[in-house]
Formats: C-alpha cells, structure tokens, sequence
C-alpha cells in the first residue's frame, strides 16, 4: 500500500495525477488477491521437484570407508556416490547450476533470475498417469490392503514372525516416531521421553490422506473419479505415523525411447502428503525385472530363443532357487518359454553359465548405476534400481538395442528469452541388432501368453507391446515394465518401507499390484485420438527372420498353464 500510494505521489509531482485524485485514490483498498506461490501445487509435482534437485546438485564428493560403520553401509553410499557421479559426468542437467555460471561469473538463482525452464510432460499423459495410479490404488489395491491389515497386531508391517519378529517391528514404528518433526522439536525444547511419549499417545482433530470420490463435468457428462484428498479425524500422532504406513507408495515413469522424453511421472500416490519421489529418486530391489537384462545378454552368445535347459532345481554352492510354479518341472524347455513364464531355474542355470560378474557389467551398459553385487542371485533382480533409470534400460528393447537416458528438460531461456540449454539425447548402444530382434520376439511373448497377458483379456489392448513383471522376496516390490514402439513405462508399487507388504501373491504380485497401472495407463494413452499413439505400431524385423536361426523351432507362443500369480517371484533369493 506504502509502494501504491509513493506511485501516486510521483504522478502528483509530474502532472499526470491531481492530489485531490490521488488522495482519493489513496484510500481505495488495494485489490489484490495474493497467493504464494505453492511448489506442491500444479501439475507433475514429483517431476518438477526432481528438475530443481537435479539443477541445484554439488559435485558429489566420493564416501570414506572410515565413515560407514559396516561395509553395507560403504557399498550403499557407494553406489548412491557412483550414481550421482554418472549423472555429474553424463547429464548436463544435473549441476547445472554449477556447470553454467553467468557471464560476470556468478551462479544463477533458480527462484529470482527469471528462468523459463520447459519440460518435456505431456500434461494429457500425465493426467491419465495420475487418473491410472488413483483408480487402481485408491479404488482397488489400498482397500484391499488395508482390509488384510486391519486387526492385525504388527499391522502395516508384515504378520510373518520369520521375516520380521514382533520385537522388530516395535523398534522400526520407535525409529520412525524419532524422525519426526514432532519428536525433534520436543527434544529440542527439552521434554522428556515420558512427555513425548504422553504427546504421541494423546489424540488430537487433524487432517490425513485418504481417497476421495470427486465427480466433474467432462465434455458436458459428470464423471466420478477417485483422487487423493484428506478426511478430518481424532487420532493421536502415534496412530496417524502407523495410518500413513499404511499408504501404498508408487512410482511410474513414461518416456520416448528413441527422444528420451519423459511424457508422464507420477512419484507417489500425492505430493503434498507423500513428498519422497519413488519414480526417480527411490530405489527398490527389481526382482524377475532383471531376466530381461541377463537374457539379453545370452542372445549375443550363440543362445537363440529356442536354447534348451532342464527345467529341473540348481544347486550352486548351496543356493538352491525356488520357483513357485510345478509347471514341466524335469522337462527341457527353451529360453522362450522360460522367460514368458519368468521361470527362477532357467534365470539361474544362464546366469552361472554367464558369470555373475559379465552379467553386472551387461546391466552397467544398460544404465545401471548402483552398487551391484556380482553374485548368481543377481539374476533374480537383488539389485536397487529407480524406476527412470529401468525405464532408461527398458528404451534398448524399444530401440533396436539402442539405450537413451530420460529427459526432463527440453530447454531453459533467460530472463530476456535467450536459449542457455537445449536437451541433447543421451545414447548408448547395449545390443546387436540380432540380439535386439530376438529378444524383443520373447519378451513380446511375455504380454502375449506370459505373465502379462491379463493386458489383452482385462484391458483390451491389442497394441503389439512387450513386458515383463516382477516381484520380490515376500512381495516387498511389485514391478511391471511395459514397451511399444514408440512408448516406454516402467511402474513400481510397494510400501514405504520392504517390510510393509501383502501377505500373499494374490495382490502382491507385479501382476496384480503393479501391471494395471500400466494397463489402465495405455487404455487412456490410446483412447485420445489426439495423442500420437496408435495401437496399429509394430515392431520392425528384418524379412525372413527367424529367432531361432535355421535350425530349432519358431514358435512365438506358449499357453500359460499356471495361474496369474505363481511364475514370477524371486522368491529364494536369500536361501
């Protein structure tokens, strides 16, 4: 109001305003509506918080084994630090801040220099991302996950006593009362355990997550969706951390794969109560998301789709992998069948004839960044990976062998318009075109009659697409990784801790926890004629190819004989 009312005074002074104008003027209230600007609000919040990390990031500063009190610690800080290094060396976006100072030699302000950054979100694929993540979790999975849990005296976390004990859990719910807000500024303000202890316990009105049913105009018809919202209710602080346990976590990324521009991203189920991004920087372990990868690899020497292996247990020093299906146990089946039906021996017969240590070089090239233990259970997916980079790796089956990393940034212009970064796909190639083709006619097989075939009976898409589930030891992880030709998308569902988890595969499974996402994702994409996606894209092969080469059989298909949810696992990998 000060600032207005100078203003007026000066037009006094120079004759363009009369005083008694501008005293009237004055007091004239200052009809403004102010809003703060909210970095939770608008549209791809995870994504938009991952550009300002990735811009602001330092130099990473390689960890000292000195300063981890065991060597697992080392190795996870490890490969957090060889990440980071990548992304320093291979990504321009990431530090850029660092990277391209002004002209007079300082840093630019990402708040107050006036950059116009554009992202590569197409906000209508967005938008079904988000529509796909609230109608399976919020309108099937949760439900279903809290019914399981309710009663239960370790609930969120798992029932089974072999996994997790009793005592286990109570020290997991005390650390996690530790890292809260709450309990920090009490300690802080000097109150003792007791009181603190009194305050978590005592109940309080608050707001929490909680789906919500929200019917719109569209097209001029009311349409009923479920979005995120929040409910009022009496709880104490100790009951809502369990209750926000309770809340399944996702991440989802789709991209171009020949561009590597990300089209959707989706980090969690709402930012503004779940603000740690499960879609680039969270890292969970991969399960059977990683035959691909190792079968791959075996397709560049001298293994054909129809390379035959006994379909019997392995023992390779005392590990012994499990698979949860009987089925053509003591028969010889091909490499085809085996990973159509995500077959755990087979992963681990090709694996030991690999090498474990070839095989973590092979998944290096596909863009695999971490700490990776180069170990016969590597096959199963042991390792942590984010979904972006696997979308990354996933590019190579969608682009004859050829990997482009993700990009969220297409160009960035200064206050005055000038362009200071334009985007500059990263390739890198991971497989010889003959590999490329006979690994894509497996994994096509996959969708077709394998472990994601319910896209085709449940979700009617009759797109040419390629796949692969994956779920981890007691269903910590469930995964689906899904690519057409011009379309990659990874999508990962859990808790957010592995130790919050369904008890059985029924809804565990990346078939069931993670698959529909991507399916009710792809249903929208090609139900909006205005997107550039058409279910008539096919997969280019050569004429006359043969998976198989001139010899053996070129069959492209397999009846599934076992149900939805018992091929998958990667279950035994400890054992």
């Amino acid at each position: 109001i000060q600032r207005r009312n100078t203003v007026f005074d000066q037009m006094v002074k120079a004759g363009f305003l009369s005083a008694a104008d501008a005293d009237s003027l004055k007091n004239l209230p200052l009809g403004l509506d102010y809003h703060k600007v909210d970095h939770k609000e608008g549209g791809a919040p995870y994504m938009r918080e991952e550009i300002r990390r990735m811009m602001t990031a330092s130099k990473p500063v390689r960890p000292n084994r000195s300063d981890y009190a065991s060597d697992v610690a080392y190795h996870i800080a490890l490969g957090t630090y060889n990440t980071d290094s990548t992304m320093w060396e291979e990504n321009p976006l990431y530090g850029w801040i660092q990277k391209n100072p002004k002209p007079d030699g300082t840093y630019y302000n990402l708040y107050t220099d006036g950059l116009r950054i554009y992202t590569s979100i197409d906000m209508r694929m967005q938008r079904y991302a988000e529509e796909a993540v609230n109608e399976h979790l919020g309108g099937y999975l949760q439900p279903a996950f809290e019914a399981e849990k309710r009663g239960s005296r370790t609930g969120p976390y798992t029932s089974n006593p072999a996994e997790l004990s009793y005592n286990g859990v109570q020290k997991l719910i005390k650390n996690a009362v530790r890292q809260t807000a709450r309990y920090r500024s009490m300690k802080e303000a000097g109150a003792s355990e007791e009181e603190i202890d009194k305050a978590f316990h005592t109940p309080y009105s608050m707001d929490i997550f909680t789906y919500v049913r929200k019917t719109t105009k569209e097209n001029g018809r009311s349409v009923t969706r479920i979005v995120p919202g929040t409910k009022t209710v009496t709880m104490t602080p100790y009951d809502s951390l369990l209750y926000m346990k309770t809340i399944l976590r996702t991440g989802l990324v789709s991209m171009d794969p020949v561009t590597g521009l990300v089209k959707a991203y989706v980090g969690g189920p709402d930012f503004s109560h779940f603000q740690y991004d499960m879609a680039m920087r969270g890292k969970r372990q991969i399960g059977s998301v990683a035959k691909p990868m190792l079968y791959a690899m075996a397709m560049e020497q001298d293994f054909t789709p129809c390379s035959m292996f006994s379909n019997t247990q392995p023992v390779y020093g005392g590990w012994a992998p499990r698979n949860s299906s009987r089925a053509r146990v003591g028969q010889m089946v091909d490499l085809r069948w085996a990973l159509t039906n995500s077959n755990n021996w087979i992963s681990a017969r090709l694996i030991h004839e690999l090498t474990p240590g070839a095989f973590a070089n092979k998944m290096r090239l596909f863009g695999i960044t971490g700490y990776i233990e180069p170990v016969l259970p590597l096959c199963l997916g042991i390792v942590d990976v984010p979904v972006g980079q696997l979308v990354g790796a996933f590019s190579a089956f969608s682009n004859k062998g050829i990997r482009v990393d993700p990009i969220l940034v297409t160009r960035i212009e200064d206050n005055q318009g000038n362009l200071i970064y334009s985007a500059v796909p990263h390739r890198t190639e991971v497989l010889s075109e003959d590999a490329y083709y006979k690994i894509v006619s497996v994994l096509l097989n996959v969708v077709d009659s394998g472990t994601g075939r319910s896209l085709r009976s449940r979700y009617n898409i009759s797109a040419e697409m390629g796949g692969k589930t994956g779920t981890t030891n007691s269903n910590s992880d469930s995964w689906f990784m899904g690519f057409t030709p011009d379309l990659v998308t990874g999508v990962w569902v859990g808790g957010e801790e592995r130790y919050i988890h369904f008890n059985t595969m029924a809804y565990g499974q990346g078939a069931k926890a993670a698959l529909p996402i991507y399916g009710l994702y792809m249903k929208k994409v090609y139900g909006d004629k205005k997107l550039p996606y058409s279910q008539d894209s096919k997969f280019e092969f050569p004429d006359g190819f043969k998976p198989c080469g001139d010899n053996g059989s070129e069959s492209h298909s397999y009846s599934h004989s076992s149900d939805d949810y018992s091929v998958e696992t990667a279950s035994g990998v400890f054992d």
